[in-house]
């Protein structure tokens, strides 16, 4: 999976990060962050983007197009890995 992330480029997969009531309350109880990501990126691309820039582990990855025809990722950490931190960490919180 290391090599899935080749065609794009980090910065074009990973658009920036939601930072919606919801999308906070995810980070704190569920261990969830959410990002905006590029439409042409699919899970396993996602996953790999988020695990090189951030350093974390993902468990897994749900996508959905929003009603402003966006997509949007919401990441499953790993147990070891604190959402609350990260998110912090890159600005959200």
């Amino acid at each position: 999976m290391a090599n899935v992330v080749i065609w794009m480029e980090l910065s074009e997969i990973i658009i920036r990060p939601v930072s919606s009531e919801s999308a906070l309350e995810r980070i704190e109880k569920e261990n969830k962050l959410t990002f905006i990501v590029s439409p042409k990126a699919n899970k396993d691309v996602i996953k790999a983007a988020v695990e090189k820039l951030y350093g974390v582990k993902v468990k897994s990855v749900n996508t959905q197009i929003t009603a402003k025809a966006e997509k949007k990722a919401t990441v499953v950490l790993e147990k070891e890995f604190n959402a609350t931190e990260l998110a912090t960490k890159i600005g959200m919180l």
